[in-house]
Parts: C-alpha cells; sequence; structure tokens
C-alpha cells in the first residue's frame, strides 16, 4: 500500500523540514558518489545540523580531518559552493563537517567503546556509501566491504537507538535474472539459496563456506598468485549463483545482511544503476576518474577497441550521479519522518527514459566524428575506425581467429631483435580484457524500473521535485551522452587527472 503523504503545505520542501538540526554520518565520502551527495547536502540543506565522515587514514593523511582538507574539501565537486559563497563554505567546513577516523569493515569502525558511543549519540541518521566497486576484486577483500561491514553498520545503528539506515546497493544485484527488474528483494539465479519467512535470503552459512574457500585459497599460494586465485574464485562463486561478477555478488549478500539484521527497523536500500556524470548539479558532466562506460568510451577514442560484445537492442541503463544523490537525500529525509520501516528504491533510467547500446555507441561516434577537436583530452585526432557491439559467440570467433597468427608475427619479430610488443596485439588484449570485465553490462537481458522511487518523488511533494529531481525521463540523451558527458569526461576526468598528476610530480621534486 502506498504510504500516505506527509502532512506539510505542498509548497514546503519535506526533505528541509526533515533534516533541519538533524546529524548525519556518511561512509564513502572519498569515492565519486559520496563527494556529490555531500556538495548537495551542504548546498541545498543549510540547516542540517551536522555532517559526520568516517573517513579511512593513509600513508600520506593517518588524520581523517587531514585527509579531508587535502583529498576532499579541494576537489572540484565543491567549486560551485566556492563561488558562491566562499566564506560561507568555508565556515560550513569548519562548523558542521565532522570528520571521524575509522575503518567501517572493523569493529565499532576503529574506534575505542566510548568515541564510538559519543558518535552514536550524536547521530540521526546514517548513509553508507563505502564499497569496493572493483568487478573483479579478491573475494576476502569484496566480502569485508561489501558484505561484512554491514555488521558494523547495524552495530551502530543499534547503538545510536536504531536510526535509519540507508544502504547504497546496486541495481545489478539483479544478477543473470532476465525481463523487468522490480524494487523488491532480488532472488539468485543460479544455485539455490534458502529464503526465510520474512522474505530476505539466509545467507550465514553460504558466507561461512565462502570464508572457508577463502582460507583453503590462503593456505596454498601466496603474493601475486595467492591475489589472482582470489580474484578467480570470487568469479567463479559468483557465477554458481547467479551473478556475473563478485561485486555484485557480495552487494547482493549485503542486503540480505542488512533484511536480517534490521527487520521492523528503519532500513531503505537505494540501488542505482551505471553512475556516469553529473546531468545538471553542481555542474554539467561532473565526474570523478573513469566509470564503467568511460572505459569503453576512452578505448575507442584511443582507437584500442574497435568490436565489442553487446547487444545493440538491448537497454543499456546509465544513470547522472546528481539524480542518485538526489534520490538518496529523499530517501533519508522519508527514513526520518516515518522510521520503523523496510524500503527498496532503484534510481535507473531503463524503466522511466530506455536508450539502446546502439543508440549510445551512436551518438558517441557521431559526437567523435563531428566534434573530436573540441576534447583535446579524449580524442587525440578523429577516429578513423567505427566502434561495432557485435553478438559474444561471433566476438569470441573473431578475437581467437586474430589471436594466433599476431601472436606468431609478435613471436617472430621479437626473434629478430623487435623489442615492442606488435600494436595490433596489445589493442586486441585491450579488447579482450574489457570485454571480460564489461561484457555482461553491454548486453542487457533486463530493465531496471524505479516505480517506486517515482512514487516517493511524488509523495514528497513540488517543492522537493524540483530542489531534488530524480525522475530519468529529464534526460535528453543527445544532449547528455554527446556534449554533457564527454565535455565532462574530458574537463573532469582527463584534464584535472593530468593536472593533478603534473602537480603532485612537482610536489616530489620539491620535496
Amino acid at each position: 500500500m502506498a504510504e500516505q503523504q506527509l502532512e506539510i503545505g505542498e509548497s514546503e520542501s519535506q526533505v528541509l523540514k526533515q533534516l533541519r538540526g538533524k546529524h548525519v554520518l556518511i561512509t564513502g565520502t572519498t569515492g565519486f558518489l559520496g563527494k556529490v551527495v555531500l556538495e548537495k547536502l551542504i548546498r541545498a540543506v543549510p540547516d542540517i545540523g551536522g555532517i559526520h565522515l568516517l573517513i579511512r587514514g593513509n600513508k600520506r593523511h593517518p588524520n581523517a580531518r587531514e585527509r579531508f582538507d587535502n583529498e576532499i574539501a579541494c576537489s572540484s565537486v565543491f567549486e560551485r559552493l566556492r563561488l558562491d559563497d566562499g566564506e560561507a563554505f568555508e565556515d560550513f567546513l569548519d562548523t558542521r563537517i565532522h570528520c571521524v577516523t575509522g575503518e567501517v569493515t572493523q569493529e565499532r569502525f576503529g574506534l575505542a567503546p566510548d568515541p564510538f558511543a559519543a558518535l552514536a549519540g550524536k547521530v540521526d541518521a546514517i548513509i553508507n556509501s563505502a564499497a569496493s566497486v572493483n568487478f573483479r576484486e579478491e573475494l576476502d577483500k569484496a566480502l569485508a566491504i561489501n558484505t561484512l561491514c554491514l555488521n558494523n553498520v547495524t552495530e551502530f545503528a543499534a547503538q545510536a537507538g536504531d536510526i535509519p539506515v540507508i544502504q547504497v546497493s546496486t541495481c545489478y544485484v539483479n544478477g543473470k535474472n532476465s525481463g523487468k527488474a522490480h524494487e523488491v528483494v532480488v532472488r539468485p539465479a543460479g544455485a539455490s539459496i534458502p529464503r526465510s519467512e520474512e522474505g530476505h535470503y539466509e545467507i550465514d552459512e553460504l558466507v561461512h563456506l565462502l570464508q572457508d574457500k577463502i582460507a583453503d585459497v590462503r593456505s596454498r599460494y601466496s603474493g601475486k598468485v595467492l591475489e589472482k586465485k582470489l580474484v578467480d574464485l570470487g568469479i567463479r562463486e559468483a557465477n554458481h549463483y547467479g551473478w556475473s561478477d563478485t561485486y555484485t555478488f557480495t552487494k547482493w549478500l549485503g542486503e540480505q545482511l542488512l533484511l536480517k539484521s534490521l527487520a521492523g527497523k528503519s532500513l531503505t536500500i537505494l540501488r542505482p544503476s551505471i553512475i556516469e556524470s553529473a546531468m545538471e548539479e553542481p555542474a554539467p558532466g561532473w565526474i570523478e576518474g573513469v566509470k564503467v562506460a568511460d572505459a569503453i568510451i576512452l578505448a575507442y577514442a584511443r582507437e584500442k577497441v574497435t568490436l565489442f560484445p553487446g547487444k545493440r537492442s538491448g537497454i543499456i541503463d546509465v544513470i547522472p550521479a546528481d539524480l542518485v544523490a538526489n534520490s538518496i537525500i529523499l530517501s533519508l529525509a522519508e527514513a526520518l519522518a516515518k522510521p520503523g520501516k523496510r524500503r527498496i528504491y532503484q534510481c535507473c533510467s531503463g524503466g522511466r527514459n530506455p536508450i539502446s547500446l546502439g543508440e549510445f555507441i551512436d551518438h558517441l561516434m557521431d559526437e567523435a566524428k563531428s566534434n573530436y577537436a573540441q576534447y583535446d583530452q579524449l580524442f587525440y585526432r578523429q577516429p578513423r575506425k567505427p566502434f561495432m557491439a557485435i553478438n559474444r559467440t561471433l566476438f569470441d570467433a573473431v578475437i581467437s581467429g586474430a589471436q594466433l597468427p599476431l601472436s606468431v608475427a609478435d613471436r617472430v619479430l621479437k626473434a629478430i631483435g623487435h623489442t615492442r610488443e606488435l600494436k595490433l596485439l596489445k589493442n586486441l588484449d585491450t579488447t579482450r580484457s574489457l570485454a571480460t570485465i564489461f561484457g555482461f553490462y553491454t548486453a542487457p537481458d533486463y530493465v531496471f524500473q524505479s516505480d517506486e522511487l517515482m512514487q516517493l518523488s511524488k509523495r514528497m511533494g513540488a517543492a522537493d521535485q524540483a530542489l531534488f529531481p530524480v525522475d530519468a525521463a529529464r534526460i535528453d540523451w543527445a544532449l547528455y551522452l554527446r556534449k554533457t558527458h564527454l565535455a565532462g569526461l574530458n574537463k573532469y576526468a582527463l584534464k584535472e587527472r593530468k593536472l593533478y598528476s603534473l602537480k603532485s610530480r612537482r610536489t616530489r621534486q620539491a620535496a
């Protein structure tokens, strides 16, 4: 049954009302999405009581505040805030951003009992966006951060008085299921896993089994061989139970852990699809790093890849980061207003504004042909070869057919004194590697639905629909892909990374 609209004026923002004076703990703000969420909260919710950031120290910056100042606060994601009112922004950072040095994978976040209890006593809700998004992560690492660390999140929520938990998951917990993927608990598409009467899947025995297999691998291998064996184990187990990679498998396991641990309490699972550059906020095209689709775009731009396994008619589900951040914030406000419920939302484009893989590729190729010079960090010259998505069977046959003669030619050249690897062979290896990692995502047999998220947006009212838009129907794909996204890749993901690399090099030389 749809939840009733909160009793508040239609013209008043429910988000601003619910978050006024509240304190929120956020994990994962060193990552791309976490920064977008943080920026939007600072800019759009000025009356929030405080934002507490759990940040792991590193070698350069062992203290959370020091790492925040040097790796997060200086990010271009905050450029708009600095330009609008730099003094107010700095004041917000000084008075309402509270950095906590800790680690989400450790018991009590690595804090002593008293500081842990003190933090829990201040916080009204937790947003967990920390994750390993490496599709081919070693199984033990993926299990630790995507699944088992959620025991620490639930412990904190209980210590804080059963506060709401907003868990950032992924639409791809759908795994190898086909058809319409709704905002429900996902059933495994592979080997059977027992399901409870409450609806979640019982994973305790499965997790113990995985840990036993990890221990067995650890007892027999070491070094780089051990790492590879743990990666292979993760892929093998994921495939066995119905997922394409370790990331989505362990994120699904994490959902089940939370559904069981927080039964009858406040839990919202927010599943984005493939998160890409911002459509509008904080700036059109803002992005950090090279994401899922971008690795393939970059390989095409540099003429390393011309073929890729994919289904041109399949719906590739891409969603701008600002729509995801807005979905998280809406979910947070709702959980604070009406606690004690379990909710699942998907922030995606497939069900509302689908774009096929073929259309996606055509937009990018057309822009590359006509305006490649505008993207100086992305295209070194106008691409001379097409980019084609073909059937997986045909792709494997073409790659295998080309591999043998190129390998023979490479060995012959090396035998007569050529030391550099044959370029065609190197490009073939790049193509095969990208296909291994991302091939599942470019041959979709599912369409993600976001009906429940749309209902949430409707319930929140007109003010929040304007302040925190989440509807993928707003995306003009030609404009977004051809202008916004490619420009963002060029400016933020590539140009800023190059400048940062040069700056770091100069700093090291000066030192």
